[in-house]
């Protein structure tokens, strides 16, 4: 089954120098249309305007998942970490035992990313940080695997994720299409960053969510020059 959950038909909601749309609805209510996708309960795509963001604050027992897509954010947390993300630029952050965070857009123009929450499969641990670059031609009309909670893709290189879920990230080129095999009980969450593309039969444009259980092949074509970011889920909950 394929879901397809178009960008203008998102939640929103605005704080004035925030402009969010929610793929999942976030006050805890449930939703027929918009509702979790087993572990993943948040993805948001939001806009910061310039010189705002949040101040400290914290999360306990996440798995927070942020994808830069245009400008920069300056991270900071308790673990000492004091970065700058620009465009391109993942972070992965495992709330664990306790973190507290601040993101903020310190440049001149409006901020766009993904921030992904992901319930662990284990509690209490220490919380960690990790950065990593959407990558180049390893992901050229591939899929590639950024952050897992399996053992076989963090030996070779992806940052760990305290959960039953794996990132990945793709770019298609104007006609290229993939295949992407599904295994029994996996769920996936696909959201085009840019571009357009073909899931199976259903078209999804930059920002729309795809919600895809109970398929075992997904054909994905670019119907223009596409940047792919996926979550999968190890099983259906």
């Amino acid at each position: 089954m394929i879901d397809h959950r178009p960008f203008s038909g998102l939640p929103s909601a605005s704080l004035g120098w925030l402009r969010a749309r929610h793929h999942f609805p976030l006050d805890g209510s449930v939703s027929p249309v918009h509702k979790p996708i087993g572990p993943l309960y948040v993805w948001n795509d939001d806009e910061f305007a310039p010189r705002r963001g949040f101040p400290l604050h914290y999360h306990e027992d996440v798995e927070i998942i942020t994808y830069v897509r245009r400008g920069a954010v300056t991270h900071q947390d308790t673990l000492g970490n004091t970065y700058e993300l620009r465009t391109g630029d993942i972070q992965v952050m495992s709330a664990g035992s306790g973190i507290r965070h601040a993101e903020v857009n310190r440049g001149d123009t409006p901020l766009r990313l993904f921030q992904i929450w992901i319930a662990p499969n284990q509690f209490g641990v220490g919380p960690t940080y990790a950065m990593r670059r959407f990558p180049g031609h390893e992901c050229a009309n591939r899929l590639a695997v950024l952050a897992s909670g399996a053992k076989e893709d963090i030996a070779w290189g992806a940052v760990p994720l305290h959960a039953d879920a794996r990132l990945l990230v793709g770019r298609l080129d104007e006609g290229a299409s993939l295949t992407y095999e599904c295994t029994a009980g996996q769920c996936i969450y696909l959201v085009p960053a840019a571009g357009r593309v073909c899931v199976n039969a259903v078209t999804a444009s930059e920002g729309d969510g795809v919600a895809i259980t109970q398929e075992t092949r997904l054909e994905l074509t670019a119907l223009q020059a596409s940047e792919l970011v996926v979550i999968e889920l190890a099983r259906a909950q």
